[in-house]
């Protein structure tokens, strides 16, 4: 079963008063284009979280995000009590020994002062808390499989109607290719036969008219098709990580398609050959987003 490149994971854990998020979010590219935000908490985390993503992902252009959502109250920046007492007899001496006015609003005043609202603790990321945020960060990750693995289904079941679709205009070529000779043949004939001065061997014009007629044969063109029809199914099947196979296969389907609309000289053929053409060019928009 192939996969898409196209998936969205999510994931939320709680860690005492701290609630941590991670999303991640991924579309098509040829390679692995990761880029991430993360919390300043766990940067010191980044390079094992990038091999987290990378073994799980593989490739596509990703976007990582990893944030906390704290408690309001556990959040708030305490405030400094000794330092505004200290602050405020302070400014109350100087007022005393120099006539100045003390402040009307001394909370104002005070809550302005230097350091009084800052926070001074450095805090550190610890095993307990690291070990939950990479189990949300490893549920986002199979979240993003399994979105994947949905688009993947419903891209498979796609890519058969197309090679079904393929596979039937190709045998409706062989309705076509019985009487095209004879059509051939006959438009040489009386095209010959239209100038009378012109006098030819028969036995030559026949052996010249096999030479023509085989250059513009196509059984080893539809075999090799039928051949990459058969090997896009079975890619298909064996599997995640197809998708750069797959578009090669399409290349090669597309090659064969396009020698026997060059070689069938048949108009009701080359309208056959229009309409796989459209066909494939659905396989190869598509086959961009698979793993």
């Amino acid at each position: 079963m192939i996969q898409s490149m196209t998936g969205f994971g999510k994931a939320v854990a709680v860690f005492k008063e701290k609630k941590i998020n991670v999303e991640v979010k991924s579309l098509n590219s040829k390679a692995l284009d990761l880029s991430t935000r993360i919390a300043p908490l766990y940067r010191e985390k980044e390079m094992e979280i990038r091999q987290l993503v990378a073994n799980m992902v593989i490739r596509g252009k990703v976007d990582f995000s990893i944030w906390i959502e704290k408690d309001v109250n556990a959040d708030a920046t305490p405030i400094n009590a000794s330092l505004i007492e200290n602050y405020y007899k302070q400014i109350k001496n100087i007022a005393e020994k120099t006539g100045i006015p003390e402040p009307q609003d001394w909370f104002f005043t005070l809550l302005r002062m230097p350091d009084v609202t800052t926070r001074t603790e450095v805090e550190e990321l610890s095993d307990e808390e690291w070990a939950v945020a990479r189990k949300a960060i490893e549920q986002a990750l199979n979240d993003l499989v399994s979105f994947r693995k949905q688009e993947g289904a419903a891209l498979q079941q796609r890519f058969e109607g197309n090679i079904n679709c393929i596979a039937e205009l190709l045998s409706s070529l062989e309705t076509y290719e019985e009487t095209r000779v004879d059509k051939i043949r006959a438009r040489i004939v009386d095209a010959l036969s239209s100038i009378p001065e012109v006098e030819y061997d028969k036995n030559r014009l026949e052996q010249e008219l096999i030479y023509y007629i085989e250059k513009l044969d196509i059984s080893e063109e539809k075999q090799r098709l039928a051949n990459h029809l058969n090997y896009f199914r079975e890619t298909m099947n064996d599997g995640h990580g197809q998708g750069k196979k797959l578009g090669f296969i399409a290349q090669e389907m597309g090659r064969e398609i396009n020698t026997t609309g060059s070689k069938s000289n048949h108009a009701e053929m080359q309208n056959i050959v229009v309409k796989m053409k459209d066909q494939l060019e659905q396989i190869k928009e598509q086959v961009l987003n698979v793993l």
